[in-house]
């Protein structure tokens, strides 16, 4: 009996940080192995925790996968105000959040993990379209009335290279080059894609 007492089995309790590390663990592995191979069972192992945990805070995998691979606040925030300066500039605002936001690990994970798991499941694939469509449609929108929904699309598909080029292949020689760098060859192409005309 205090055998018993002295190792409890079962799931750790629910607490506020447990739900953050189980999301942690959730992004990580959508990251690393895709929509389909990423389980319940594996998340609550790279936890710590037990499965039914993991059902007990986001039920279906399905509403899992969209909690935690949502845009933080932060960079949607970011998106917003990119038309509330100079239009000749705003290609350079719009790969500073975009690189910025590649840069910081968490919303890199987040960025990798809704193109892997894109390919093979169509909630993931969901996610990337309404990034594009409502986040990177409205800066278009914001900056340039002249088809908005194309260049938010040229934009995304450029993200969608840098994102998988510099941080998920490793192609060189933009995984080696600086943060600055990077966003200095970018930023003429999101301009482009902003303010340019598309067709003669």
């Amino acid at each position: 009996m205090s055998s018993a007492k002295a190792k409890r089995t079962g799931r750790r309790p629910g607490t506020t940080a447990t739900r953050e590390e189980i999301a942690d663990a959730a992004r990580a592995l959508f990251a690393e192995e895709g929509y389909e191979r990423t389980s319940f069972r594996k998340i609550a192992a790279a936890a710590g925790v037990d499965p039914a945990l993991v059902v007990h805070f986001y039920g279906s995998k399905e509403d899992l996968f969209r909690q935690v691979m949502a845009l933080p606040p932060e960079i949607a925030d970011a998106l917003g105000r990119l038309a509330d300066g100079p239009r000749e500039t705003a290609g350079r605002r719009l790969a500073e959040a975009v690189i910025g936001a590649l840069e910081n690990p968490t919303s890199r994970t987040i960025t990798l993990g809704r193109i892997r798991c894109a390919v093979t499941h169509p909630d993931a694939a969901a996610l990337v379209r309404e990034t594009v469509t409502r986040d990177l449609g409205q800066v278009a929108a914001a900056v340039n009335d002249d088809q908005p929904d194309v260049r938010a699309v040229l934009i995304g598909a450029h993200v969608v290279g840098v994102a998988l080029a510099r941080y998920a292949v490793l192609v060189e020689p933009l995984a080696s080059m600086s943060t600055s760098e990077v966003i200095d060859v970018v930023a003429p192409t999101f301009q482009h894609y902003l303010l340019d005309p598309l067709s003669e």
